[in-house]
């Protein structure tokens, strides 16, 4: 799944992705992006954050150090087993790279989130090159008052992409393979507890269920309330 958007990434698109990948790494989606500042290297990261793969592809050769945040994202996607890739070798990024480089997320990916997209810029450009593919587009709505929406707004009311709302995949349709979140679900299917009894239900240690618990909250399989955890009926 590809997931792109803006470079100047607002609060509210960070929430978004923070949002999104975690609901995408449960459904068992390779997370693919740009490795930019802003929403593409966010989608990176939170995809590592949950113990899932991602796919970089740079619009700079692949021996070119862009900068030092960029190439400590990329060596960590490589030892997480994931794919760091170019077009190039030694290049570096310039105004012809990059639209290149969006070929490629749109012949990777076999969907594509749109999160935020000013009215001209280069999350559209890949958008309207997945179209010509055939592949499905989502785009996330956006405030009417912010910039890096009018491009996402305008995918959705031209109805060249579905709007993302909350999680269009549904719960019946994830097939949840990591053994210690099947047992919290169990766990969690009749009451709602607190982490310390499901850790001691559980019999696994306090970070291996803190970490699953995030990942399950974060996707909406589970919903946290005063301390107390239960599953999400959604």
């Amino acid at each position: 799944m590809g997931v792109i958007g803006s470079r100047r990434m607002t609060g509210y698109g960070r929430d978004c992705v923070e949002k999104i990948v975690p609901q995408l790494v449960m459904s068992g989606w390779t997370i693919v992006s740009g490795l930019m500042y802003g929403v593409d290297q966010t989608a990176h990261e939170v995809c590592l954050d949950c113990g899932g793969r991602t796919i970089a592809v740079l619009g700079w050769g692949i021996d070119y150090i862009a900068g030092e945040k960029e190439q400590k994202l990329q060596d960590r996607i490589v030892q997480n087993n994931g794919l760091v890739v170019s077009l190039w070798e030694n290049q570096i990024g310039t105004n012809w790279t990059f639209p290149s480089r969006n070929k490629v997320v749109a012949d990777i990916c076999h969907e594509l989130i749109v999160v935020e997209a000013a009215a001209k810029s280069g999350a559209l450009l890949t958008a309207r090159m997945t179209q010509k593919l055939n592949k499905k587009i989502w785009a996330v709505p956006g405030p009417i008052t912010s910039s890096v929406s009018i491009g996402t707004n305008k995918l959705l009311a031209e109805k060249n992409a579905s709007p993302w709302l909350e999680n269009p995949i549904q719960t019946s349709d994830i097939h949840i393979q990591d053994p210690i979140q099947k047992q919290i679900l169990k766990i969690l299917q009749n009451e709602n507890l607190g982490i310390d009894e499901i850790i001691r239900r559980s019999g696994k240690s306090s970070p291996d269920i803190s970490s699953r618990l995030s990942l399950l909250t974060l996707s909406g399989f589970v919903i946290e309330k005063a301390g107390l955890y239960r599953v999400s009926q959604g």
